[in-house]
């Protein structure tokens, strides 16, 4: 490996090793189980060379991409297509009616469900590719006229329109907490997400498959995991 792929590799892996340092720490501060937190790394912006090397370091296990066409390109035809059997991949941006099929084809979850328009049409391609598709609902804890979800009082009553589709299988929710917010605002967010969670998806028996909160990029990752978050969407500081 030349000198300076040695020195990239050398500089992600002490990046990715800090984050999870840090997740450990915040673990402790909330008294929760450190082997419980899965990182999602956010590869939409990240070379793919970087994106390889820490693939192959065995660091990056979960992925998350924006845009349907970019993951497409990127996945299933580009650069990192060889290495697309080793990675869960999320799709964590808002999806529209018309990228659903290609959605479909290319991820392995989507974690943006945010009406039962689009959970009906994911769920028809779903069936007519002959998948059991795991989605998350996204949740809008913030009051941006652009941010997309559902507002949390109204969460419960779309899980419980997703669940009646057969080929969708409703595994948790995603929030994207306010720009600049303080960290007091972010905590009460936080919070009531991780209690809308702990109401719809109770603690599973052993053996059952994961439920998800996903709350934390990479300014809140911290804040997100003390409350409860154990799939934060980490992408700037771990590709820095």
């Amino acid at each position: 490996m030349p000198t300076a792929e040695l020195t990239r590799k050398s500089a992600l892996l002490t990046n990715f090793q800090n984050i999870k340092d840090r997740i450990t720490a915040a673990c402790g501060r909330a008294g929760l189980e450190p082997s419980g937190v899965e990182l999602l790394a956010v590869t939409k912006y990240a070379a793919a060379e970087d994106v390889k090397l820490l693939i192959e370091a065995g660091a990056i296990k979960t992925a998350g991409e924006n845009k349907v066409q970019d993951a497409k390109a990127k996945w299933t035809n580009g650069p990192l297509a060889p290495l697309r059997a080793r990675v869960k991949l999320h799709f964590i941006g808002h999806l529209q009616t018309n990228k659903a099929k290609a959605a479909i084809e290319t991820f392995d979850w989507i974690d943006s469900i945010d009406s039962l328009k689009i959970a009906a049409e994911v769920n028809r391609h779903a069936a007519a590719a002959g998948k059991t598709m795991p989605v998350m609902i996204q949740l809008k804890l913030n009051d941006s006229a652009t941010q997309s979800g559902v507002t949390p009082d109204k969460a419960g009553e779309l899980l419980a329109q997703v669940r009646f589709l057969k080929n969708l299988e409703p595994r948790g929710y995603l929030g994207i907490a306010p720009e600049g917010a303080s960290p007091e605002e972010l905590k009460a967010r936080f919070t009531d997400a991780k209690k809308i969670f702990d109401r719809d998806f109770p603690v599973t028996a052993p053996g059952a498959p994961a439920n998800y909160l996903s709350l934390g990029m990479s300014g809140d990752y911290e804040p997100a995991v003390e409350a409860g978050s154990n799939l934060p969407r980490i992408g700037s500081s771990l590709f820095a």
